[in-house]
């Protein structure tokens, strides 16, 4: 099922990746004026007030449990330097966020905005717009809007940890009527195990019988098949637990880069799907697989340099130690593998852990998207399965893409026929970013929460001033020695 992806940002988790495993920019807020010093900065009555104002509203942003200490009197050096201080603090958690993601993470190098607030701030003070400048300097787009909106409103409703789905205190079994069986359809429908014709009505059909036996095996319950509290805590979300993710996705948003490559790759790690932006619109979008939790894949920005058809793939110490260690050489030969100065290298050809085609990356995480011969696994719901690396559904398919956009079809088809290991250079490199976004945008523009496989939103929130949530973490196994 297709849903558009809000284009957010996140977090890193720390995690050394055993297998496969560039900064900072914001055009929109950058001046072509002087630099100036603090000292230059310049304060009045009016000016404090729209900056008390404006730091009152900070809800929509959801940073209402962030303190933000509007400090100094104007009229004076030291006054107008500590409202200085104060004005950059609350702009700065605006335009680049409250948190830094490279602190809370060991890896994140997707590009971060960068604009010279001192600057701006001295000309809004100078033009008495101080107000319009600080709400600027958030994200403009539809999503971050829609996050705002729905924020605000669970916000109103209190923090009450009341549950959209009750739990009755008996199991509601295949074939029962119950009248929560609609809310709990909506929440299978957001997170992929049902498809949205199947709910209907208040009957605990087959349909989603099949759907939430999916989801317990993906969480490591029992699929039964029976809704008892286990599943209903998987399920359910409170509008407290709901407002904390809607703040979350804000934040990661505000980390992004206001004005990404035109033509670019976002990969959202969390829901397992690709978005191709070609000259500001999308123009592909397609299941990937990527790391299970014990080998998340990371959140990196960095592009693909060129395409390798039939590619080799030397095989990772750790992968060659935990899984391959002693199994002998028949397994070898019966995988296309030999042992090459010291590691084992697998051949090209259809068993290649790699597949047909590699999308090479610049990263120091030797982390890359690829081709992989075990193709059923697309057809899972939660797609953290790999050992970091990310797969790419039909990646012959999207590599015939990028090489036809880029001028190098030919070169392409030629590299491909040869059955050998090849490499093709596109003319201009493709930003690729790796984010991990558990909100993205319904069908009718609405946010619709996906599953935290990582439990990435954590520290973000704790940054926010939230709350830890416990639940039920994704319990996946690799299901091949790839990468």
């Amino acid at each position: 099922m297709h849903r558009s992806v809000i284009a957010c940002s996140l977090l890193a988790l720390t995690v050394a990746l055993p297998a496969c495993h560039s900064k900072p920019d914001n055009t929109s807020q950058t001046t072509e004026a002087p630099p100036i010093n603090i000292d230059q900065v310049r304060w009045n009555d009016g000016a404090v007030r729209q900056l008390r104002d404006a730091i009152g509203r900070r809800a929509a942003h959801g940073l209402d449990r962030v303190r933000f200490a509007v400090d100094g009197q104007p009229g004076n050096a030291e006054g107008d330097r500590a409202l200085t201080q104060s004005a950059l603090r609350y702009a700065s958690a605006l335009a680049r966020g409250a948190s830094d993601p490279a602190k809370l993470y060991d890896v994140y190098t997707v590009t971060r905005p960068n604009p010279n607030l001192l600057n701006g701030l001295g000309a809004a003070l100078k033009e008495g717009n101080l107000d319009k400048w600080l709400d600027g300097l958030a994200p403009q787009d539809d999503g971050y809007r829609a996050l705002s909106r729905s924020y605000l409103a669970l916000r109103k409703q209190g923090s009450a940890p009341a549950s959209t789905i009750p739990d009755k205190g008996e199991p509601l079994k295949p074939g029962v009527t119950d009248a929560r069986v609609p809310a709990i359809a909506r929440q299978l429908v957001a997170s992929d195990y049902l498809d949205r014709s199947a709910a209907q009505g208040n009957s605990y059909n087959p349909a989603m019988v099949r759907a939430v036996q999916r989801m317990q095996a993906d969480y490591g319950i029992k699929p039964d098949g029976v809704i008892g509290t286990d599943a209903l805590e998987i399920l359910n979300l409170s509008d407290a637990d709901r407002a904390r993710t809607m703040a979350v996705a804000m934040e990661r948003l505000r980390w992004l880069d206001r004005t990404p490559a035109p033509t670019r790759i976002d990969v959202n790690v969390a829901a397992g799907r690709l978005l191709y932006w070609r000259d500001g619109k999308v123009a592909d979008s397609r299941k990937v697989v990527v790391g299970e939790p014990e080998n998340a894949t990371p959140q990196l920005g960095s592009p693909i340099y060129r395409l390798v058809a039939n590619p080799t793939w030397t095989v990772p110490r750790s992968i060659q130690n935990k899984e391959i260690a002693g199994k002998g050489s028949a397994y070898l030969e019966r995988n296309n593998m030999a042992w090459k100065d010291g590691w084992v290298v697998q051949q090209p050809g259809p068993k290649n852990s790699l597949g047909l085609v590699k999308f090479d990356m610049k990263n120091e995480h030797q982390i890359y998207l690829h081709d992989t011969p075990t193709k059923q696994i697309f057809q899972e719901v939660q797609r953290q399965r790999s050992h970091g690396c990310v797969r790419v559904e039909d990646a012959l398919g999207f590599a015939e893409m990028l090489a036809k956009d880029e001028g190098v079809l030919d070169e392409w088809h030629k590299a491909h026929a040869t059955g050998e290991e090849t490499f093709v250079k596109l003319p201009r490199e493709i930003p690729v970013r790796l984010l991990y976004q558990t909100v993205v945008l319904g069908e009718d523009g609405e946010p619709v929460i996906r599953s935290d496989p990582y439990g990435w939103n954590d520290p973000v929130a704790a940054a926010l001033g939230f709350s830890s949530r416990q639940g039920y973490r994704l319990r996946t196994s690799v299901s091949d020695v790839g990468p």
